[in-house]
């Protein structure tokens, strides 16, 4: 199983990125999909989450209203926008595989860790103020 999120850099304060995760290797659609973030010193801290079939998303507090996940089946990939960036959103950000075993099981969009099953690499993510 691979996950390859792409698409960080350096942005001001009130710029956008958009980030990507492309994913082999897993039935993509039977996962739930989360993001995650990492700043230096800190946890490991969720973002977001999405429904196997994208019809639902969860989202942290501090990121709601900012932020957006949505995810193309076809392609195997998730996406995360993000908007109206602040100097503390500056963190590696990681996708994450949470594989549902049933297929009409509801989808608990969980912000645990420990309830996802694969991880990607991390893409940086820094802004500037």
């Amino acid at each position: 199983v691979q996950l390859q999120a792409c698409g960080g850099g350096l942005v001001q304060a009130g710029g956008s990125l958009r980030l990507s995760c492309a994913a082999s290797g897993l039935t993509f659609s039977s996962n739930v999909m989360g993001w995650f973030r990492q700043a230096p010193g800190k946890e490991r801290e969720f973002v977001g989450a999405i429904t196997r079939n994208g019809d639902r998303t969860n989202y942290a507090d501090s990121v709601k209203g900012r932020f957006t996940i949505s995810r193309d089946n076809a392609k195997n990939t998730v996406y995360l926008q993000m908007n109206s960036l602040k100097p503390e959103d500056t963190a590696v950000y990681y996708c994450a595989a949470d594989y549902k075993r049933f297929s009409g099981s509801y989808d608990r969009l969980s912000g645990d860790i420990n309830e996802y099953d694969y991880w990607g690499q991390g893409t940086q993510v820094t802004v500037s103020s």
